[in-house]
């Protein structure tokens, strides 16, 4: 039995707790919790020299230090000194560039492309005269030359094998890099703290040590972060908070295209979405996300409908896909690839109240084709034409573009930014679009600029009229 106050966390999100628990109350895993290691007790070579550890040694740069407290009218405008990663794509998720100072963690599943687009970063990137560290705990120097090698990279990068904390910290102090590249950080560990590589003390004191010597050394510092198997970032939960940019990986690893994703950014806006192609020389940007994410759409087949996401500041045309089918087990299942899951059984249940389809013993398939994840409400309808389509057996009306949010009455609600989703549908060929019935006053007020899309609109008002018209 545990002793009192024994501390114990789960080893796929980091929720801790005092005594062991079978089932994790943060990510719902089982039999997940360990023991954690007395924070308090020191780890071999701890002691006098613990002070003068690189971490704790600051230079007169910090942009969040001030020697007094100030008025909001008093702060001045603070001006950040930007890098380009050489790949616009990339420049445009940071903001214009990654910042000097700032700490980004880059995470997603493994094989996906984290350090290869990192390798390719570290060969473009705009660092001046000054050196670039990429700093590996997972492979050799030797296997880093064979990708490096495989990408074409010109750039004679510092390599430094190393995962003690404190090497690395002399490193960056003896070198004086721009850019600082960690792979990845579950890989490190300090002497000063106690327990093993990856565990929640470790990764989170020697993130919070990589942090200081970026803002106090003004170093760009990029953490390649693992995932759970649920798809979230592997770790303590603050690890988010104590970055200033997050960016995600999205889609199959093993399909060849990739979406990455922006989480987080204080130099710039969260939410924002560039898509890449996995070839042999690396990871090269897509062009037109559209023809990426409507590409070889199968026409009149049931379940398949197309919609319009907005994903940041970006419109983006999506195919959903739904199957129903008859249940084999006692607790039919609801499995929700792209869309999210409680919005999508909150769209079934409003399907099974109206239409009585008997979608209480089937098994629903919901699916976002390329791997993209929405969670944008306008699509609401879009998933419950789908799975009206899959159940009845009869393709929707050929050509039609589906908006609208559902209401749990089954009512259909307005959406925004109409003109970016109708101007990225053009050129797919769409000839009507299906719009909820509360906009028909926005689109007469702007009546010119919604002729120009030569569109049939045609507005309903609930979801009953929404699968009349679309099934006839």
């Amino acid at each position: 039995m545990a002793k009192k106050n024994e501390k114990f966390f789960c080893k796929e999100c980091g929720y801790e707790t005092i005594g062991w628990l079978g089932k994790c109350p943060g990510c719902g895993s089982f039999n997940s919790f360990v023991n954690a290691p007395d924070e308090d007790k020191p780890g071999k070579g701890s002691g006098k020299n613990y002070p003068s550890s690189p971490v704790f040694a600051a230079s007169t740069y910090s942009w969040t230090a001030s020697d007094r407290t100030l008025r909001l009218s008093e702060c001045g405008d603070e001006l950040y000194s930007r890098h380009s990663t050489g790949i616009p794509a990339l420049d445009d998720l940071f903001g214009g560039g990654i910042t000097d100072g700032s700490v980004t963690l880059v995470a997603g599943e493994p094989g996906i492309g984290k350090s290869t687009m990192l390798l390719q970063l570290a060969d473009s990137y705009d660092c001046g005269e000054s050196d670039l560290l990429y700093v590996s705990g997972e492979e050799s120097p030797a296997q880093i030359r064979m990708r490096a090698d495989r990408l074409n990279v010109k750039r004679d990068i510092l390599i430094c094998a190393q995962t003690k904390f404190e090497t690395i910290a002399k490193e960056i102090a003896d070198r004086h890099p721009r850019l600082v590249i960690i792979d990845s950080i579950q890989t490190l560990y300090s002497e000063q703290i106690a327990g093993t590589p990856g565990s929640v003390t470790q990764t989170r004191e020697v993130t919070a040590g990589l942090v200081r010597i970026a803002k106090t050394n003004n170093v760009s510092v990029i953490l390649v972060g693992h995932i759970t198997k649920e798809g979230s970032i592997a770790g303590p939960k603050i690890l988010e908070h104590m970055v200033d940019t997050v960016l995600n990986f999205e889609g199959d690893g093993s399909g060849g295209y990739r979406i990455l994703r922006v989480i987080k950014n204080r130099f710039g806006k969260s939410g924002e979405l560039a898509f890449f192609e996995m070839g042999t020389a690396g990871l090269v940007p897509v062009s037109s996300s559209s023809a990426l994410l409507i590409s070889g759409r199968p026409l009149n087949a049931p379940g398949s409908v197309l919609t319009s996401a907005i994903e940041g500041t970006c419109a983006l045309p999506v195919e959903i896909q739904a199957l129903v089918t008859d249940s084999c087990y006692t607790n039919p299942q609801r499995m929700t690839y792209g869309p999210d899951r409680a919005r999508a059984n909150m769209i079934i249940a409003v399907c099974e109240k109206n239409f009585a389809a008997g979608l209480a013993a089937k098994d629903i398939f919901l699916n976002v084709i390329s791997g993209l994840k929405i969670s944008d409400p306008a699509t609401d309808l879009a998933i419950a034409s789908a799975i009206i389509s899959s159940v009845r057996e009869i393709p929707v009306r050929s050509n039609t573009l589906i908006l609208g949010e559902i209401g749990l009455s089954g009512e259909i609600r307005p959406i925004s930014n109409l003109t970016k989703r109708l101007n990225e549908a053009v050129a797919l060929g769409v000839t009507s679009v299906v719009l909820p019935g509360s906009m028909k006053k926005e689109t007469a007020k702007n009546s010119e600029t919604y002729a120009s899309f030569k569109m049939e609109f045609i507005y309903i008002d609930n979801i009953h009229e929404a699968i009349d018209i679309l099934f006839t």
